[in-house]
């Protein structure tokens, strides 16, 4: 499909690719060109809309608190447009860009990005929001948009993301406007620079280390040429290559049949850690030594534990799906352990209000303060010091953590959520109940979560338990 004439509105049904925290549907058939352009407009106008008003951060910064000029037409606006290597974030790149530079603001164009070099480049350069073209893990043929204001602020329904979305499907008035311009930025250095400003005093102790890193064709195979330059560790790149229809497997490591290869390799090469990264680079999943993959709440686990060790006291926050052991981890480490609902926005929204430092998520994305958004190579580096200042092996790191028995997310077909989730509130009612994301319910030796997925027709299980048995036994009741 083509870009629709301004004015019009889109005969899409774009009000069901509107999620809870970001943009998402099937290409050409859900989310297309026409779409792409007007949500670039819908961005500009609520971005606007905004700050109205409100001096701008590069205004503070350079021109005492002088407001941005011309607001009414978008002009000073200036917005990151990044995108990840699927066969249709070109198409959707050029449309949004498109509406956005109609609308009258300019682009920021940081081209082929991971989404944490997005959010870097927006909050780094003091820009005013930015729009990541991408459907994240997703099968090749999804794609979306992630979209933040100022400072990186993801924006999700709550935050902005219904508006936008009214602004998009409004009809566009014929108003003359003085079109923005596109600036081209190339970032991966700094985002480098930034995500390892330690790394000078680390090199003789991980000079010896032996990492292989799976990228799965997608797009962040950009950071591992320049990281082999960084590290001196040996970097075996598995499927370097970008092609966005992902041939070798899909790009959700989190499924371990997509890290089917990455284990195998560790194994075969005897290395020292696999690392895997989803289809936009936000998530980072671990294989230890032995060719199996380590819970990102472990991962969660040892990165507090650093952080304990320097800072006591600190706020630690972590998914209400995520294993016990965090918990107990971060609490005897010193640390407040708190748990919170799954979503870049609200994780975002609880660190700052309750002022966290650090925040893994059971999918493995992690947060740190005070930039909010994930930082998977913080993470990384972080477990290539634990390795190589203990002397220790991975698995050698994190069997201390492996205290209770967890199920890991199973994804059950439900087609109405809400009556599902009240069968089985019915069913477990004498347990301690909390509907804090979805519902979860403790007993004393086990606890069940079911969350509704965002995105699907899905209810996302997971079952932990003091013995294998009975967590076996709970998967089974819980099943349906």
């Amino acid at each position: 499909m083509g870009l629709s004439p301004s004015g019009t509105v889109p005969t899409i049904p774009m009000k069901d690719i509107f999620k809870a925290y970001d943009i998402r549907g099937i290409y050409p058939s859900e989310i297309n060109s026409s779409a792409a352009l007007r949500i670039g407009e819908g961005l500009v106008r609520f971005l606007r809309k905004t700050k109205k008003g409100k001096p701008s951060t590069r205004a503070k910064l350079g021109a005492g608190l002088a407001p941005h000029r011309n607001e009414v037409s978008g002009a000073g606006l200036k917005i990151v447009v990044g995108r990840d290597n699927r066969l249709s974030s070109p198409v959707l790149g050029r449309a949004v860009k498109k509406g956005i530079l109609e609308e009258g603001a300019d682009v920021i164009d940081i081209g082929l990005s991971s989404t944490p070099m997005f959010y870097f480049a927006v909050w780094k350069y003091n820009y005013d929001g930015g729009i990541m073209v991408t459907a994240s893990h997703n099968p090749p043929e999804y794609n979306g948009f992630k979209i933040v204001r100022e400072k990186a602020d993801a924006i999700g329904e709550e935050s902005g993301l219904r508006e936008i979305k009214k602004l998009t499907l409004q009809k566009r008035k014929e108003d003359k406007i003085k079109k923005g311009v596109v600036k081209n930025k190339n970032i991966l250095k700094s985002y480098l620079d930034f995500s390892s400003p330690r790394l000078i005093f680390l090199m003789p102790d991980l000079k010896r280390l032996r990492i292989a890193i799976d990228t799965a064709n997608a797009v962040s195979g950009i950071l591992i040429k320049e990281l082999k330059k960084r590290l001196p560790c040996k970097i075996y790149h598995l499927f370097p290559e970008l092609d966005g229809r992902f041939p070798n497997h899909l790009v959700d490591p989190l499924e371990e049949k997509n890290i089917k290869d990455l284990k195998n390799f560790v194994k075969e090469k005897k290395l020292d850690l696999g690392i895997a990264f989803d289809g936009d680079g936000d998530r980072i999943i671990f294989v230890d030594e032995k060719g199996e993959m380590i819970p990102s709440d472990f991962i969660t686990c040892l990165i507090s534990q650093r952080i304990l060790r320097q800072k006591p006291g600190t706020k630690i926050l972590y998914n209400i799906c995520s294993s016990n052991i965090i918990k107990d981890v971060v609490e005897e480490s010193g640390g407040i352990a708190m748990a919170g609902k799954i979503g870049h926005t609200f994780i975002e929204e609880r660190m700052k209000k309750e002022k966290v430092f650090f925040s893994g998520e059971f999918s493995g994305h992690y947060f740190l303060s005070p930039y909010f958004f994930e930082v998977p190579l913080f993470v990384l580096f972080k477990v290539l010091e634990e390795i190589s200042q203990s002397g220790k092996t991975i698995s050698q790191l994190v069997r201390p953590f492996q205290k209770y028995f967890h199920s890991g997310q199973i994804n059950m077909k439900v087609e109405d959520k809400k009556k599902k989730l009240k069968e089985l509130e019915e069913k477990f009612k004498g347990g301690k109940i909390s509907h804090l994301d979805g519902l979860r319910i403790d007993f004393k030796n086990w606890w069940f979560n079911a969350r509704p997925s965002n995105t699907e027709d899905l209810l996302r299980i997971v079952v932990e338990a003091r013995t294998k048995k009975l967590m076996e036994e709970k998967k089974k009741e819980i099943s349906f």
